[in-house]
């Protein structure tokens, strides 16, 4: 099993409701999006943003869109206009969620970006 970044399978994006972080994933292809609705899970994401101290995450499905939503919520230390973090938004949160390397079966398609 190749493994790669999630950003081979998704592309992604990411902001702030208020003290909460909003992370989406959008799957490439089809087969990608079924591979991230049983593999990307909202404990997984938890464990992977355990520095940022989220109180809980929840995911969200938008099948119509080949996407997973994820909500962190507390994981902005207080959020825009309170924090003293570099990222005070989340914006750069799917960047880095991206970046998380995962395990995938040798026929499931990945972008070469």
């Amino acid at each position: 099993m190749p493994r790669v970044p999630l950003s081979r399978i998704a592309h992604g994006r990411s902001g702030d409701k208020g003290n909460h972080a909003n992370v989406a994933v959008i799957a490439y292809t089809e087969a990608g999006f079924a591979w991230l609705r049983e593999h990307l899970t909202a404990d997984a994401v938890a464990k992977y943003f355990a520095p940022l101290g989220a109180t809980a995450v929840e995911r969200f499905e938008a099948a119509n869109v080949l996407g997973l939503n994820f909500l962190l919520s507390d994981a902005l230390a207080g959020g825009a206009s309170r924090s003293l973090r570099t990222d005070t938004q989340g914006k750069t949160l799917a960047v880095a969620l991206l970046r998380m390397e995962v395990d995938v079966p040798e026929e499931l398609p990945i972008s070469d970006l």
